[in-house]
């Protein structure tokens, strides 16, 4: 089947999902990826000297990097402004976004939960304008993709500590959940390894090590219990 990833920044991608989209293609699934901004504002930029372009051009540059050792079967990276999805015309991501579904077609589609995990606002947004698109697109003639997913943490991981304060999703709202072998672990360590950057925050932030070993995902207006051990699972 066919999986679109869709997120704000470059690294989203890395902190947490790398692992089970490392799954996915191992499994012979297509994974795809669309990321709505370069980055460029981080703070980062600072230490480096460099303005938003320049090290938005960095960090697409890490992206093409990620995309290579993941083997993504396909990436965007838009240049919608960076910490500042709050400014733009929601009507103009949307049509970003649905363009790309439309071009791909995937069969899941998946960004962040509706508290975004870091509780950034463009995580937020991001949430807001990709549901926005999957239930305009179910309204259509069959043009959506199948399923909507969130990925998530679980309230058991170990949230603490680290360079933001994390969110979780409680029991009742996971319904899938991975089992990420130590062949996709590694992957993960080596999507993030392409981020030569932010080396200093993605130790502070131990992303991979939090997950436990699993990756957490909600899947809009559907409800499994015992949860889904595949994402693309009862379609």
């Amino acid at each position: 089947m066919r999986i679109l990833y869709v997120f704000p920044h470059p690294d989203d991608e890395s902190f947490g999902p790398a692992p089970a989209i490392a799954r996915q293609l191992r499994e012979g699934h297509e994974v795809h990826l669309l990321t709505l901004t370069r980055g460029g504002a981080t703070k980062q930029r600072l230490s480096l000297g460099l303005s938003i372009e320049e090290m938005g051009e960095v960090r697409y540059r890490e992206m093409l990097a990620v995309e290579r050792t993941l083997g993504l079967s396909g990436m965007n990276v838009l240049d919608f402004p960076d910490s500042g999805l709050k400014e733009a015309d929601p009507l103009d991501l949307e049509a970003a976004i649905e363009q790309e579904v439309l071009s791909v077609g995937p069969d899941v589609l998946v960004t962040y939960p509706v508290h975004g995990i870091s509780g950034f606002h463009d995580h937020l947004i991001c949430h807001g304008v990709v549901k926005r698109v999957w239930c305009a697109l179910r309204r259509g003639e069959g043009s959506a993709p199948r399923r909507l997913a969130f990925f998530t943490f679980p309230e058991t991981a170990d949230l603490e500590g680290g360079p933001h304060r994390l969110q979780a999703s409680a029991p009742a709202e996971i319904d899938c959940v991975l089992a990420l072998s130590d062949e996709d672990m590694d992957a993960g360590r080596k999507s993030l390894a392409c981020y030569e950057t932010y080396q200093d925050m993605i130790r502070e932030a131990r992303p991979l090590e939090r997950m436990g070993g699993r990756a957490h995902f909600e899947l809009f207006q559907e409800s499994y219990d015992p949860p889904l051990t595949e994402l693309t699972g009862s379609m």
